[in-house]
């Protein structure tokens, strides 16, 4: 009986070719794109859905469309306006990663009998012959990465997943969709959050919490001298210098985001400057927490190059980080992903940033 697998596909060029290696292999296939969303967004949408199946029908797989947008909705999108009002700045990419093309469809595909799930990802996994764990790395193409988002994931998780594509650049990928005549080859990327196409957070936020649209507060300096005020803080995330609505003869930066005052912090790119910061809802790719501290590289954002720092982690839930050089823009709510100091390729685990230390 061939390996069946269930291949989760958006609508795209990556997952279009990621179902059409596994075919190829001669995997039975089945395609799944789950609807995220009921309209207003430029991934999964019901067009997205369109293209999804044309591409299964040219490969000659079956395809299956899976509406999770209620639940989209509740634990990804909410999760994401209650964030920002709570003065983080949130990735809900990583969110919708573990529990909708993990969680969820590792359990959609045990309906199917099939006991793997893959995605378009750019990634890679190995499972180490001595150990038998499963074992997360970037992409070949570390333009294309998106190692960071996955560090979420488990044990089985990884060991039921399946990464066509993480040993191709983009234009390999695009390439492939051409000589396979699939109708995505060159369909352009989604550069936005999906749910927020036009780029417009703080609209999105206001429409589920309409309460935030009263949260106005001051903006001031270092010093707590008052500069200005602010429409809510859902505007704003550490690091940002444009959109201030103040003037100033030295250009300012947010620094801190105070929800409970209503406070926006501004001042000098130096302010910026963190040595550490914590990590809270660690999750280890091996499961196991390290004895000790470990040497690692951080990334703190998604194009930020990963930094050399100290990781101790002994009180398990929680990590200190210690930066060799200063990091700049640390934000609550964003992750910290930690990589092997060495090459800086493999996943080690990660958590969410609580706050940067100075």
């Amino acid at each position: 009986m061939a390996d069946r697998v269930v291949v989760a596909m958006s609508g795209g060029v990556d997952s279009s070719v990621a179902a059409a290696m596994l075919a190829e292999s001669g995997c039975e296939t089945i395609g799944v794109t789950m609807r995220l969303s009921e309209g207003g967004s430029r991934c999964c949408s019901l067009e997205d859905a369109d293209d999804a199946r044309r591409v299964a029908e040219r490969l000659g797989i079956r395809f299956f469309v899976a509406n999770y947008a209620e639940a989209f909705g509740r634990e990804v999108i909410e999760e994401f306006a209650d964030s920002y009002l709570a003065g983080r700045t949130p990735i809900p990419c990583v969110d919708c990663n573990k529990k909708f093309k993990f969680d969820h469809l590792l359990e959609r595909a045990k309906a199917f009998g099939a006991e793997r799930v893959a995605t378009g990802h750019y990634a890679r996994i190995t499972l180490d012959e001595e150990t038998g764990q499963a074992r997360l790395f970037r992409a070949v193409d570390r333009q294309k990465d998106q190692s960071y988002f996955l560090f979420q994931l488990d044990q089985e998780q990884l060991r039921r997943s399946v990464f066509p594509i993480g040993g191709m650049t983009k234009s390999d990928v695009r390439e492939r969709a051409r000589s396979l005549g699939l109708t995505t080859a060159d369909k352009p990327e989604s550069q936005e959050i999906c749910f927020v196409p036009d780029g417009d957070y703080a609209k999105v936020v206001e429409m589920l919490r309409p309460e935030a649209s009263m949260l106005q507060g001051d903006i001031v300096d270092l010093d707590g001298r008052v500069l200005g005020q602010h429409p809510g803080i859902h505007h704003f995330t550490i690091g940002q210098r444009h959109g201030l609505g103040i003037s100033s003869d030295r250009r300012l930066y947010v620094t801190k985001l105070d929800p409970r005052e209503r406070k926006v912090f501004v001042g000098d790119a130096t302010d910026l400057d963190c040595g550490g910061t914590r990590v809270e809802a660690m999750s280890w790719i091996s499961g196991e927490v390290p004895a000790s501290t470990i040497r690692v590289r951080v990334q703190v954002r998604h194009r930020h190059t990963a930094a050399l720092a100290d990781v101790d982690a002994k009180s398990g839930d929680q990590a200190i980080v210690r930066f060799d050089e200063p990091v700049r823009a640390v934000a609550p709510g964003q992750a910290a992903v930690f990589y092997d100091a060495d090459r800086d390729d493999e996943v080690l685990g990660g958590g969410w940033i609580a706050e940067g230390i100075r």
